[in-house]
Protein backbone atom coordinates (compact mmCIF):
# COMPACT_ATOMS: atom_id res chain seq x y z
CA UNK A 1 0.00 0.00 0.00
CA UNK A 2 1.67 3.33 -0.84
CA UNK A 3 1.62 6.15 1.94
CA UNK A 4 -0.45 9.09 0.32
CA UNK A 5 1.85 11.67 2.22
CA UNK A 6 5.52 9.80 1.57
CA UNK A 7 4.50 7.63 -1.51
CA UNK A 8 6.42 4.96 0.50
CA UNK A 9 5.29 1.13 -0.28
CA UNK A 10 4.18 -0.41 2.70
CA UNK A 11 2.92 -4.07 3.28
CA UNK A 12 -0.92 -4.01 2.15
CA UNK A 13 -1.74 -5.70 5.76
CA UNK A 14 -0.15 -2.35 7.43
CA UNK A 15 -2.02 -0.07 8.84
CA UNK A 16 1.00 2.91 9.68
CA UNK A 17 3.56 3.88 7.08
CA UNK A 18 7.17 2.81 7.72
CA UNK A 19 8.16 5.51 6.12
CA UNK A 20 6.44 8.76 8.34
CA UNK A 21 4.14 6.79 10.83
CA UNK A 22 1.33 8.21 9.37
CA UNK A 23 -2.05 5.99 9.18
CA UNK A 24 -2.64 4.61 5.74
CA UNK A 25 -5.70 4.73 4.69
CA UNK A 26 -7.16 2.80 1.26
CA UNK A 27 -7.57 5.64 -1.85
CA UNK A 28 -10.97 5.85 -2.48
CA UNK A 29 -12.15 4.59 -6.01
CA UNK A 30 -14.06 6.71 -7.87
CA UNK A 31 -14.67 7.31 -11.50
CA UNK A 32 -14.62 9.83 -13.93
CA UNK A 33 -14.17 11.14 -17.61
CA UNK A 34 -11.14 12.48 -18.74
CA UNK A 35 -9.39 12.81 -22.17
CA UNK A 36 -6.01 10.95 -21.97
CA UNK A 37 -3.72 9.96 -24.71
CA UNK A 38 -2.60 6.52 -24.34
CA UNK A 39 0.84 5.09 -26.12
CA UNK A 40 1.57 1.33 -26.60
CA UNK A 41 5.08 0.15 -27.43
CA UNK A 42 6.13 -3.14 -28.13
CA UNK A 43 9.55 -4.82 -29.55
CA UNK A 44 9.56 -5.87 -32.52
CA UNK A 45 10.13 -9.75 -33.49
CA UNK A 46 10.86 -9.91 -29.85
CA UNK A 47 8.68 -13.06 -29.29
CA UNK A 48 10.29 -15.24 -32.03
CA UNK A 49 13.64 -14.26 -30.62
CA UNK A 50 12.59 -15.21 -27.04
CA UNK A 51 11.63 -18.99 -27.95
CA UNK A 52 15.62 -19.88 -28.91
CA UNK A 53 16.46 -17.66 -25.69
CA UNK A 54 17.30 -19.06 -21.84
CA UNK A 55 14.30 -17.44 -19.94
CA UNK A 56 17.37 -15.68 -17.93
CA UNK A 57 18.48 -14.07 -21.49
CA UNK A 58 15.02 -13.56 -22.10
CA UNK A 59 14.96 -11.16 -19.01
CA UNK A 60 18.41 -9.82 -19.20
CA UNK A 61 16.98 -8.01 -22.08
CA UNK A 62 13.54 -6.73 -20.92
CA UNK A 63 14.69 -5.55 -17.41
CA UNK A 64 17.07 -2.77 -18.95
CA UNK A 65 14.04 -2.11 -21.75
CA UNK A 66 11.65 -1.84 -19.03
CA UNK A 67 13.74 0.66 -16.90
CA UNK A 68 14.87 2.64 -19.61
CA UNK A 69 10.96 2.94 -20.81
CA UNK A 70 9.82 3.71 -17.49
CA UNK A 71 12.72 6.26 -16.92
CA UNK A 72 11.38 7.89 -20.83
CA UNK A 73 8.00 7.72 -20.01
CA UNK A 74 7.63 9.34 -16.44
CA UNK A 75 10.30 12.15 -17.68
CA UNK A 76 7.47 13.16 -20.09
CA UNK A 77 5.02 12.72 -17.15
CA UNK A 78 2.80 9.69 -18.28
CA UNK A 79 2.04 6.77 -15.95
CA UNK A 80 3.19 3.60 -16.93
CA UNK A 81 0.17 1.11 -16.30
CA UNK A 82 1.36 -2.28 -17.19
CA UNK A 83 4.11 -4.03 -18.76
CA UNK A 84 3.15 -7.32 -20.58
CA UNK A 85 5.97 -9.25 -21.67
CA UNK A 86 8.01 -6.87 -24.09
CA UNK A 87 5.35 -4.17 -24.44
CA UNK A 88 4.30 -1.38 -22.61
CA UNK A 89 0.99 0.79 -21.98
CA UNK A 90 1.42 4.06 -20.65
CA UNK A 91 -1.24 6.93 -20.32
CA UNK A 92 -0.64 11.30 -20.17
CA UNK A 93 -3.09 12.98 -18.67
CA UNK A 94 -4.26 10.84 -15.74
CA UNK A 95 -3.93 10.89 -12.74
CA UNK A 96 -2.55 14.49 -13.35
CA UNK A 97 -3.94 16.52 -16.87
CA UNK A 98 -1.37 18.55 -18.55
CA UNK A 99 -2.39 21.14 -21.30
CA UNK A 100 0.18 19.31 -23.49
CA UNK A 101 -0.52 15.65 -22.77
CA UNK A 102 -0.78 14.24 -26.53
CA UNK A 103 2.37 16.48 -27.59
CA UNK A 104 4.10 15.00 -24.17
CA UNK A 105 2.92 11.09 -25.24
CA UNK A 106 4.23 11.64 -29.01
CA UNK A 107 7.59 13.02 -27.46
CA UNK A 108 7.75 9.99 -25.34
CA UNK A 109 7.81 7.40 -28.24
CA UNK A 110 10.21 9.41 -30.48
CA UNK A 111 12.25 9.16 -27.73
CA UNK A 112 11.97 5.44 -27.37
CA UNK A 113 12.97 5.08 -30.66
CA UNK A 114 15.82 7.17 -30.32
CA UNK A 115 16.73 5.26 -26.90
CA UNK A 116 17.34 1.49 -28.26
CA UNK A 117 19.65 2.28 -30.40
CA UNK A 118 21.55 2.84 -27.04
CA UNK A 119 20.68 -0.71 -25.59
CA UNK A 120 22.43 -2.63 -28.56
CA UNK A 121 20.91 -5.92 -29.79
CA UNK A 122 19.40 -4.71 -32.78
CA UNK A 123 16.65 -3.74 -30.65
CA UNK A 124 13.17 -2.28 -32.55
CA UNK A 125 9.98 -0.92 -31.67
CA UNK A 126 6.58 0.16 -33.13
CA UNK A 127 4.67 2.89 -31.17
CA UNK A 128 1.05 3.28 -30.86
CA UNK A 129 -0.66 6.74 -29.69
CA UNK A 130 -4.18 7.44 -29.43
CA UNK A 131 -6.08 10.35 -28.33
CA UNK A 132 -9.80 10.57 -26.82
CA UNK A 133 -12.38 10.22 -23.67
CA UNK A 134 -12.00 7.38 -20.97
CA UNK A 135 -13.05 6.42 -18.09
CA UNK A 136 -10.65 6.92 -15.60
CA UNK A 137 -10.51 5.00 -12.09
CA UNK A 138 -9.26 7.92 -9.80
CA UNK A 139 -7.26 6.38 -7.16
CA UNK A 140 -5.99 3.30 -9.16
CA UNK A 141 -2.83 1.90 -8.43
CA UNK A 142 -0.67 1.01 -11.63
CA UNK A 143 2.21 -0.51 -9.29
CA UNK A 144 -0.79 -3.05 -7.79
CA UNK A 145 -1.51 -3.82 -11.05
CA UNK A 146 -5.26 -2.10 -11.29
CA UNK A 147 -6.10 -0.72 -14.36
CA UNK A 148 -6.81 3.17 -14.74
CA UNK A 149 -8.26 3.60 -18.12
CA UNK A 150 -10.58 2.26 -20.57
CA UNK A 151 -12.49 2.87 -22.98
CA UNK A 152 -12.51 2.85 -27.16
CA UNK A 153 -8.87 4.92 -27.03
CA UNK A 154 -7.16 2.53 -25.13
CA UNK A 155 -8.18 -0.46 -27.67
CA UNK A 156 -7.14 2.28 -31.05
CA UNK A 157 -3.97 2.85 -29.23
CA UNK A 158 -3.16 -0.80 -29.29
CA UNK A 159 -4.38 -1.14 -33.07
CA UNK A 160 -2.57 1.48 -33.71
CA UNK A 161 0.28 -0.06 -32.34
CA UNK A 162 0.02 -2.92 -34.00
CA UNK A 163 0.11 -1.58 -37.61
CA UNK A 164 2.80 0.65 -36.74
CA UNK A 165 6.26 0.44 -39.35
CA UNK A 166 9.25 -0.53 -37.43
CA UNK A 167 10.30 1.98 -35.29
CA UNK A 168 7.49 4.24 -36.37
CA UNK A 169 5.42 6.34 -33.91
CA UNK A 170 2.18 6.15 -35.46
CA UNK A 171 -0.96 7.99 -33.94
CA UNK A 172 -4.48 9.10 -34.62
CA UNK A 173 -6.44 11.90 -35.54
CA UNK A 174 -7.24 13.32 -32.22
CA UNK A 175 -3.32 13.47 -31.34
CA UNK A 176 -2.30 14.72 -34.59
CA UNK A 177 -4.67 17.73 -34.03
CA UNK A 178 -3.11 18.22 -30.88
CA UNK A 179 0.09 17.98 -31.25
CA UNK A 180 0.61 19.04 -34.86
CA UNK A 181 2.06 22.63 -33.86
CA UNK A 182 4.96 21.04 -32.42
CA UNK A 183 5.54 17.77 -33.56
CA UNK A 184 6.31 17.03 -37.69
CA UNK A 185 3.56 14.10 -38.93
CA UNK A 186 2.81 12.53 -42.61
CA UNK A 187 0.36 11.31 -43.68
CA UNK A 188 -0.19 7.54 -43.13
CA UNK A 189 -2.43 5.40 -45.06
CA UNK A 190 -5.47 4.35 -43.02
CA UNK A 191 -6.08 1.14 -41.24
CA UNK A 192 -8.08 -1.47 -40.97
CA UNK A 193 -8.52 -2.07 -37.32
CA UNK A 194 -9.71 -5.02 -35.82
CA UNK A 195 -13.18 -3.99 -34.49
CA UNK A 196 -14.17 -0.64 -36.40
CA UNK A 197 -16.41 -0.50 -39.10
CA UNK A 198 -14.18 2.44 -40.53
CA UNK A 199 -10.69 2.53 -41.30
CA UNK A 200 -8.90 4.59 -38.49
CA UNK A 201 -7.00 7.43 -39.79
CA UNK A 202 -3.32 7.99 -39.16
CA UNK A 203 -0.35 9.84 -39.08
CA UNK A 204 3.79 8.89 -38.50
CA UNK A 205 5.25 11.26 -36.20
CA UNK A 206 8.51 12.16 -38.06
CA UNK A 207 10.22 14.58 -35.30
CA UNK A 208 10.04 17.50 -33.46
CA UNK A 209 8.66 21.00 -35.03
CA UNK A 210 11.70 23.78 -35.30
CA UNK A 211 9.86 27.05 -34.23
CA UNK A 212 9.22 29.33 -36.64
CA UNK A 213 8.21 33.62 -35.93
CA UNK A 214 5.23 33.24 -38.24
CA UNK A 215 1.67 34.24 -37.99
CA UNK A 216 0.86 32.39 -41.16
CA UNK A 217 -0.81 29.44 -39.59
CA UNK A 218 -3.25 31.71 -37.43
CA UNK A 219 -6.80 31.61 -39.26
CA UNK A 220 -8.29 34.58 -36.85
CA UNK A 221 -6.84 38.48 -37.54
CA UNK A 222 -4.75 39.96 -34.48
CA UNK A 223 -6.87 42.35 -33.17
CA UNK A 224 -7.51 44.37 -29.87
CA UNK A 225 -3.84 44.09 -28.55
CA UNK A 226 -2.56 47.03 -30.44
CA UNK A 227 -1.41 49.25 -27.19
CA UNK A 228 0.54 45.78 -26.11
CA UNK A 229 1.71 45.34 -29.49
CA UNK A 230 3.32 48.89 -29.87
CA UNK A 231 4.89 48.66 -26.32
CA UNK A 232 6.65 45.83 -27.64
CA UNK A 233 7.81 47.41 -30.65
CA UNK A 234 8.54 50.43 -29.16
CA UNK A 235 10.48 48.60 -26.23
CA UNK A 236 12.88 46.69 -29.60
CA UNK A 237 13.53 49.88 -31.02
CA UNK A 238 14.84 51.89 -28.20
CA UNK A 239 16.76 48.50 -27.28
CA UNK A 240 17.89 48.93 -31.18
CA UNK A 241 18.66 52.84 -31.25
CA UNK A 242 20.03 53.32 -27.76
CA UNK A 243 22.41 49.78 -28.32
CA UNK A 244 20.72 48.78 -24.67
CA UNK A 245 19.49 45.55 -23.26
CA UNK A 246 15.94 45.63 -22.26
CA UNK A 247 13.68 42.95 -20.59
CA UNK A 248 9.72 42.53 -21.46
CA UNK A 249 7.84 40.40 -19.45
CA UNK A 250 4.31 39.56 -21.18
CA UNK A 251 1.61 37.70 -18.38
CA UNK A 252 -1.41 36.46 -18.80
CA UNK A 253 -3.24 33.61 -18.09
CA UNK A 254 -3.64 30.54 -20.82
CA UNK A 255 -4.77 30.82 -24.06
CA UNK A 256 -5.28 34.69 -23.59
CA UNK A 257 -2.38 35.25 -26.81
CA UNK A 258 0.67 35.83 -25.15
CA UNK A 259 2.89 34.05 -28.08
CA UNK A 260 0.48 35.10 -30.73
CA UNK A 261 2.02 38.89 -29.00
CA UNK A 262 5.09 37.98 -29.70
CA UNK A 263 4.79 36.47 -33.22
CA UNK A 264 3.13 39.61 -34.25
CA UNK A 265 6.36 41.37 -33.04
CA UNK A 266 8.62 38.69 -34.95
CA UNK A 267 6.10 39.75 -38.33
CA UNK A 268 7.32 43.18 -37.56
CA UNK A 269 10.93 42.55 -37.57
CA UNK A 270 10.58 40.43 -40.60
CA UNK A 271 9.61 43.15 -42.57
CA UNK A 272 12.01 45.47 -41.78
CA UNK A 273 15.45 45.87 -44.23
CA UNK A 274 17.56 45.66 -41.31
CA UNK A 275 19.37 42.92 -40.25
CA UNK A 276 17.83 41.32 -37.04
CA UNK A 277 18.43 38.30 -34.99
CA UNK A 278 15.54 36.52 -33.57
CA UNK A 279 16.40 33.50 -31.31
CA UNK A 280 13.44 30.83 -29.39
CA UNK A 281 13.37 28.75 -26.65
CA UNK A 282 10.72 27.21 -24.77
CA UNK A 283 10.66 26.13 -21.10
CA UNK A 284 9.26 22.64 -20.45
CA UNK A 285 7.17 22.08 -18.25
CA UNK A 286 8.04 18.14 -17.97
CA UNK A 287 10.73 16.11 -18.03
CA UNK A 288 14.76 15.67 -16.17
CA UNK A 289 17.72 17.29 -17.06
CA UNK A 290 15.99 19.89 -18.96
CA UNK A 291 16.28 22.97 -16.72
CA UNK A 292 18.08 25.09 -19.50
CA UNK A 293 16.21 23.65 -22.68
CA UNK A 294 15.23 26.76 -23.77
CA UNK A 295 19.01 28.04 -24.05
CA UNK A 296 20.22 25.03 -25.62
CA UNK A 297 17.14 26.17 -27.89
CA UNK A 298 18.47 29.42 -28.45
CA UNK A 299 22.10 28.69 -29.09
CA UNK A 300 21.22 25.39 -31.35
CA UNK A 301 19.79 28.20 -33.48
CA UNK A 302 22.56 30.53 -33.20
CA UNK A 303 24.52 27.53 -34.34
CA UNK A 304 22.46 25.95 -37.06
CA UNK A 305 22.87 22.93 -35.07
CA UNK A 306 19.64 20.05 -35.76
CA UNK A 307 18.49 17.60 -33.46
CA UNK A 308 19.21 15.00 -36.06
CA UNK A 309 23.24 16.51 -35.82
CA UNK A 310 25.23 14.03 -33.69
CA UNK A 311 27.75 15.39 -30.85
CA UNK A 312 30.65 15.96 -33.40
CA UNK A 313 28.99 17.58 -35.65
CA UNK A 314 27.26 20.23 -33.42
CA UNK A 315 30.45 20.76 -31.78
CA UNK A 316 32.15 21.42 -34.91
CA UNK A 317 28.86 23.80 -35.67
CA UNK A 318 29.63 25.53 -32.72
CA UNK A 319 33.18 26.08 -33.02
CA UNK A 320 32.13 27.73 -36.22
CA UNK A 321 29.57 29.85 -34.90
CA UNK A 322 32.39 30.78 -32.31
CA UNK A 323 34.58 31.94 -34.65
CA UNK A 324 31.99 34.22 -36.36
CA UNK A 325 31.18 36.04 -33.17
CA UNK A 326 34.46 36.95 -33.43
CA UNK A 327 36.38 35.06 -30.27
CA UNK A 328 39.47 34.02 -30.55
CA UNK A 329 42.19 32.13 -28.54
CA UNK A 330 41.62 31.52 -24.88
CA UNK A 331 37.93 33.01 -24.97
CA UNK A 332 36.46 30.78 -27.58
CA UNK A 333 38.24 28.00 -25.84
CA UNK A 334 36.04 28.91 -22.72
CA UNK A 335 32.99 29.96 -24.41
CA UNK A 336 32.86 26.77 -25.49
CA UNK A 337 33.71 25.30 -22.84
CA UNK A 338 30.45 26.77 -21.17
CA UNK A 339 28.33 26.87 -24.02
CA UNK A 340 29.10 22.71 -24.80
CA UNK A 341 27.20 20.99 -22.38
CA UNK A 342 24.11 22.80 -23.21
CA UNK A 343 24.05 21.09 -26.83
CA UNK A 344 24.77 17.75 -24.92
CA UNK A 345 28.34 18.14 -25.22
CA UNK A 346 31.19 17.22 -22.16
CA UNK A 347 32.74 20.17 -20.13
CA UNK A 348 36.53 20.27 -20.48
CA UNK A 349 36.53 19.43 -16.88
CA UNK A 350 37.97 22.40 -15.24
CA UNK A 351 35.36 22.42 -12.16
CA UNK A 352 33.88 25.13 -12.90
CA UNK A 353 30.42 25.76 -11.18
CA UNK A 354 27.27 27.37 -12.11
CA UNK A 355 28.41 30.89 -11.76
CA UNK A 356 31.42 30.37 -14.04
CA UNK A 357 28.65 29.03 -17.03
CA UNK A 358 26.48 32.01 -16.18
CA UNK A 359 29.53 34.41 -17.44
CA UNK A 360 30.09 31.84 -20.38
CA UNK A 361 26.49 32.23 -21.69
CA UNK A 362 26.31 36.18 -21.04
CA UNK A 363 29.37 36.69 -23.36
CA UNK A 364 27.91 34.28 -25.67
CA UNK A 365 24.65 36.46 -25.87
CA UNK A 366 26.25 38.90 -25.88
CA UNK A 367 28.87 38.80 -28.88
CA UNK A 368 25.69 37.30 -30.55
CA UNK A 369 23.77 41.16 -29.75
CA UNK A 370 26.89 43.48 -30.54
CA UNK A 371 27.28 41.69 -34.61
CA UNK A 372 23.43 42.81 -34.69
CA UNK A 373 20.84 43.49 -32.83
CA UNK A 374 18.65 40.59 -31.26
CA UNK A 375 15.84 39.63 -30.03
CA UNK A 376 15.54 36.60 -27.70
CA UNK A 377 12.52 35.14 -26.51
CA UNK A 378 11.87 32.60 -23.73
CA UNK A 379 8.23 31.26 -23.65
CA UNK A 380 6.61 30.31 -20.76
CA UNK A 381 9.07 31.33 -18.20
CA UNK A 382 6.59 30.08 -14.72
CA UNK A 383 8.05 26.92 -15.42
CA UNK A 384 11.43 27.65 -15.22
CA UNK A 385 13.63 26.30 -12.29
CA UNK A 386 15.10 28.84 -9.78
CA UNK A 387 18.41 28.60 -12.11
CA UNK A 388 16.53 29.85 -15.09
CA UNK A 389 14.97 32.50 -13.56
CA UNK A 390 18.29 34.25 -12.12
CA UNK A 391 20.45 33.46 -14.90
CA UNK A 392 17.49 35.75 -17.11
CA UNK A 393 16.80 38.26 -14.40
CA UNK A 394 20.79 38.45 -14.06
CA UNK A 395 20.90 38.76 -18.20
CA UNK A 396 19.79 42.45 -17.93
CA UNK A 397 21.96 43.37 -15.58
CA UNK A 398 25.10 42.05 -16.26
CA UNK A 399 25.39 42.38 -20.03
CA UNK A 400 27.03 45.56 -21.92
CA UNK A 401 25.57 47.45 -23.84
CA UNK A 402 24.37 45.73 -26.89
CA UNK A 403 21.15 45.81 -28.54
CA UNK A 404 19.67 42.50 -26.53
CA UNK A 405 15.54 42.58 -26.66
CA UNK A 406 14.93 39.77 -23.98
CA UNK A 407 11.48 38.47 -24.31
CA UNK A 408 9.72 36.51 -22.09
CA UNK A 409 6.18 35.02 -21.50
CA UNK A 410 4.56 33.95 -18.53
CA UNK A 411 1.81 33.00 -16.48
CA UNK A 412 0.85 35.18 -13.05
CA UNK A 413 2.05 32.00 -11.43
CA UNK A 414 5.56 33.32 -11.93
CA UNK A 415 4.82 36.01 -9.37
CA UNK A 416 3.47 33.72 -6.67
CA UNK A 417 7.82 32.60 -7.01
CA UNK A 418 9.54 35.59 -8.03
CA UNK A 419 7.15 38.59 -6.00
CA UNK A 420 9.90 40.99 -6.99
CA UNK A 421 10.63 39.73 -10.80
CA UNK A 422 12.23 42.08 -13.00
CA UNK A 423 11.22 45.36 -10.22
CA UNK A 424 13.89 47.81 -9.56
CA UNK A 425 14.95 47.76 -13.30
CA UNK A 426 14.96 51.05 -15.22
CA UNK A 427 15.53 48.43 -18.10
CA UNK A 428 12.64 46.28 -17.83
CA UNK A 429 9.06 46.26 -18.77
CA UNK A 430 6.16 43.94 -17.81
Amino acid sequence: MRCSTCERENPSDATFCAGCGGRLTVPERTEERKVVSVLFADLVGFTSRSERLDVEDVQGTLAPFHARLRRILESFGGTVEKFIGDAVMAVFGAPVAHEDDAERAVRAGLAIREALADLGGDLHVRVGINTGEALVSIGADPHAGEGMVAGDVVNTAARLQSAAPVDGVLVGASTCRAAQREIVFEVHAPIDAKGKSEPVECWSAIEPRSFVPSTAREAIPFVGRERELRMLVDAFEHCRADGRVELVTVVGVPGIGKSRLVAELAVYIDADPDLTKWRHGHVLSYGSGVAFFALAEVVKQECGVFDSDNVRLAATKLDAAIASLGLEGADARWVRNQVGPLMGMDAAGDGSGQSEAFAGWRLFFETMAAESPTVLVVEDLHWADDALLDFVDGLVDRVGDVPLLVVATARPELFDRRPGWAGGKINALT
